[in-house]
């Protein structure tokens, strides 16, 4: 479930970032907003969604051994970016499209941390100590 979740994630982040590089105008135009200027701004959220996006392949091919990628990029960063696009339509009046936003990195913030809290990790014995190996120490 993992890997599966890691594909979709770096797909949609891929995704996003070549439609702010090479789509501007006509995101802009779906939701409702003037093209950013410096356009400089939107050229480095989209070489940011790409590089999330691109590292997605490691807990793609090892999921457990790259679960602190997928905490950090699924329920801490998509997780605070949902939040960020609801305050800022509460707060700031943006466009309410800005809520499809909120509602796709919201639903992969929620099922990324529901597939890392069903795939745990096993755990050391109590009393057992790990070494940077992750293998116990005698």
């Amino acid at each position: 479930m993992l890997s599966l979740v890691a594909a979709i994630s770096g797909i949609y982040d891929v995704a996003l970032g070549v439609i702010m590089l090479a789509g501007r105008d006509t995101l802009a135009r779906l939701v409702g907003t003037p093209l950013p200027a410096p356009a400089i701004h939107a050229d480095l959220n989209g070489l940011f969604l790409i590089a999330v996006g691109v590292g997605y392949v490691l807990p793609w091919r090892d999921p457990q051994k790259y679960r602190g990628y997928l905490w950090v990029m699924g329920p801490f960063l998509k997780g605070a970016g949902a939040a960020a696009f609801v305050l800022d339509v509460a707060l700031r009046h943006s466009p309410a499209s800005f809520l499809a936003f909120a509602a796709s990195d919201g639903t992969l913030a929620l099922v990324t941390l529901a597939a890392l809290l069903a795939a745990r990790p096993p755990r050391a014995p109590a009393g057992a100590w790990r070494g940077r190996s992750g293998s116990p120490r005698a």
